[in-house]
């Protein structure tokens, strides 16, 4: 599905174009012979916990970069949603005695751990999404910079590669392009100065100044793979890749590592060969130190249209880095050719890069795609910040996709094209909420609310799918936002001189609000005798011992009384309920100590909570990746640490009166090298070599953890949760009046 929908934006080559374009490639070289091995192994995308996230803030330039540990890893083009190149690294050898690699690439467990003697680290720089990967051995040591051309879709890196035994060495730089979010179908062809590869939607054409030498091209895991050529004999081949495969490519740098040699490298995008090399070529001919010029002035010009950063930021240092680095990620992670749509993460963790989801699957997903509910968190986050402009084109696109009965999608590609099609009514509600909070009532935003209102009058108030997307059934969490849905709905119905359906609206909000704990909290389950919130019921009584599964991997029948979260705290956090409720205030005693599976952790990071009880979302208890279909009770996947419900309960102690800083201090100390904040942190659990508190291999950066730090920091600041629709607030807990 993700293939045709991108096929009429970018348009197909023909067979014929398709062998023109590999003639045209190969004309400045002597015709090299077929690879062999052709497919190759299967594609597989990088792991999903980078380490940095970068992109020009110009619109011409619709190349966005990932980084993780020692390498380049995708490169989205030309939108969000589609990843177009899996990764690049290098080698390093004597062409005698030894061979190093950056990174271990065909680790079992698709980690992809940094090569053993290998030191990397990642360094961003200062108020760009401009970063700093710096590798070394005892032998020799790479630095390289790596930004966007502002006007092109070039990723660019400035590589200075130093031999620390002065003697020459032999710098390979090996890549792996995949066009298109497919990287099973390309051809590629090495010629003088350029790796050249394209399939029938998009090419990527590698280039260097110093200019790149011996080349070739070939397939993953077979004897042409450039890697197994390196290791069998310290030299390179010389082959095209003639048959559509997963093509794996290298070329030998213009360098040899004697007195701290630097080299500028330009992979160039476009919707075929030549577009992509005259990306590289114009990027090359401009030259770094001018393009980086260009790169910083339009993140500076950024950074001052925004607010200072808020008084709970601005005196701590590390505060404050991981605030403005979550603006920047937050503004390249709106779409710069669908404007207004912006992704949940530029990552594909565990099965979702693996590709194993079904036995054709051949695409990525789900989380570079536009989810409404992060969607409400970023927005909220950004108009906090002073990102006026974008908040309105974020509700813009979010009216461009609702869908004609008033409700939205699960979740969409940038371009608005449908990708999972289940209700949430969660995010049916949380646009009705953001529009009113932002004081967009105007007559056509209100033709919008009424019909996402009207869909929850007669949709609401039980979910397809509550906020973590697999249970069905009555939802604290959801139908708190469904009740704030409407009466913000209600209060711009009037606006708009509609006072029939404002009563309609608040009628039906009241009634849900007097029956929300007789259908989702229960007195009789086994963690406490006083009332409790549950994650959902499946029938809207809470005192029967309904049985379901809980799903990722998790199969065995659970009571639903056994299966608490903290989502319960959206009844206060929306207004819908006082803090002090005596539910709400035993619902944190069960979730966080007395439940089988206490949802707090203490980690060296600080508090932090997990999903629900029993969450199977995350690795297995050894480290390897979480996969839908694992079915091996001894290990099982568990769901870990979530930083994000850190700054939720942030949020609650604000309205409870209490200090909110230590919240943020634990979203603050999760950020990795490159101040990404991951989905997940490991729990008091980890796998062997892993650390309590620090990110997992989930997705990261996620936008929705970097919206929740920098909208706790403002809430701080303010002394209450500054997304909190008064207006539920005044009507059911007597505050915010």
């Amino acid at each position: 599905m993700l293939r045709m929908s991108m096929r009429p934006a970018i348009g197909r080559l023909t067979v014929l174009s398709i062998c023109t374009a590999l003639m045209a490639a190969a004309a400045t070289a002597a015709a090299k012979p077929p690879a062999p091995g052709a497919p190759g192994a299967i594609h597989t995308w990088a792991p999903a916990d980078k380490h940095g996230f970068g992109t020009s803030h110009q619109l011409a330039s619709n190349a966005y970069f990932t980084l993780r540990a020692a390498s380049l890893t995708e490169v989205y083009f030309p939108d969000l949603s589609t990843p177009s190149f899996r990764g690049l690294q290098f080698a390093v050898t004597d062409g005698k005695t030894f061979l190093d690699r950056e990174t271990v690439d065909d680790d079992p467990r698709h980690i992809e751990p940094v090569a053993p003697g290998v030191i990397a680290r990642v360094e961003p720089v200062a108020g760009t999404l401009k970063f700093r990967q710096v590798t070394q051995t005892a032998r020799w040591r790479l630095t390289k910079t790596w930004i966007t051309d502002p006007e092109r879709a070039t990723v660019l890196g400035r590589i200075r590669f130093e031999s620390l035994t002065r003697k020459p060495l032999r710098l390979y730089v090996l890549t792996d392009p995949a066009p298109g979010d497919d990287g099973n179908d390309d051809r590629g062809t090495s010629t003088e100065n350029r790796l050249v590869a394209f399939d029938d939607v998009g090419a990527s054409v590698v280039s260097a100044t110093p200019a790149l030498g011996e080349s070739t091209s070939g397939y993953r895991g077979t004897a042409s793979d450039p890697w197994k050529d390196l290791e069998a004999d310290k030299r390179l081949s010389n082959y095209d890749a003639t048959e559509p495969g997963n093509v794996v490519q290298a070329a030998r740098a213009g360098v040899n590592g004697v007195g701290s040699q630097t080299m500028t490298l330009a992979i160039g995008f476009g919707r075929n060969v030549s577009d992509a090399d005259a990306a590289a070529t114009g990027s090359l001919a401009d030259g770094f130190a001018a393009l980086e010029a260009g790169f910083d002035a339009g993140w500076a010009e950024y950074r001052a249209s925004l607010r200072q950063p808020p008084a709970s930021v601005a005196a701590d240092a590390q505060l404050r880095r991981v605030y403005e680095q979550s603006l920047l990620v937050l503004a390249a992670s709106e779409d710069k050719i669908h404007r207004g749509a912006s992704i949940a993460s530029p990552s594909m963790p565990w099965i979702w890069g693996t590709l194993t989801l079904e036995p054709d699957r051949r695409f990525s997903g789900p989380y570079h795609l536009v989810w409404p509910r992060d969607f409400y968190h970023v927005a909220t986050a950004q108009k906090a910040a002073g990102d006026d402009p974008a908040t309105d084109r974020l509700v813009d696109y979010l009216w461009r996709v609702q869908k004609p009965d008033g409700s939205f999608w699960q979740n969409t590609r940038v371009d608005g094209t449908p990708k999972w099609t289940t209700e949430q009514l969660d995010q049916t509600s949380l646009p009705i909420v953001l529009a009113w909070w932002l004081g967009r009532t105007s007559l056509e935003d209100w033709s919008h609310i009424e019909r996402a209102a009207d869909y929850l009058v007669r949709e609401g108030p039980r979910t397809d799918q509550e906020r973590w997307e697999n249970q069905d059934g009555y939802s604290p969490n959801t139908i708190a936002t469904e009740i704030a849905g409407l009466i913000c709905a209600a209060d711009v119905a009037r606006e708009n001189n509609e006072p029939d359906k404002a009563d309609q609206y608040e009628a039906l909000a009241d009634s849900w609000q007097a029956n929300v704990e007789s259908w989702t909290a229960t007195d009789n389950g086994p963690y406490s005798p006083r009332p409790y919130y549950l994650r959902v019921t499946k029938d809207a009584q809470p005192n029967q011992g309904t049985t379901y599964n809980l799903g990722d991997n998790f199969n065995r029948p659970v009571d639903q009384r056994e299966i608490v979260d903290n989502s319960f705290l959206g009844l206060v956090l929306f207004g819908v309920k006082p803090w002090n409720h005596p539910t709400v205030l035993n619902s944190l005693e069960v979730g966080d100590r007395t439940s089988a599976y206490p949802l707090a952790v203490n980690t060296p990071s600080g508090t932090a909570w997990h999903r629900f009880t029993y969450d199977g979302y995350g690795e297995q208890p050894n480290g390897d990746d979480w996969d839908l279909f694992f079915d091996n009770p001894q290990r099982q996947t568990r769901g870990r640490l979530w930083p994000l419900l850190a700054g939720e309960r942030g949020e609650y102690e604000l309205i409870a009166g209490r200090d909110a800083r230590p919240h943020l201090r634990t979203i603050a100390n999760t950020a990795n090298d490159g101040l990404m904040l991951p989905e997940q942190v490991w729990d008091d659990q980890p796998p062997p070599g892993e650390t309590s508190g620090e990110g997992t291999r989930s997705a990261t950066p996620l936008a929705w953890t970097h919206a929740q730090f920098v909208r706790l920091a403002w809430s701080i600041d303010a002394g209450e949760p500054i997304e909190r629709p008064s207006i539920v607030a005044c009507r059911y807990t007597g505050t915010d009046c």
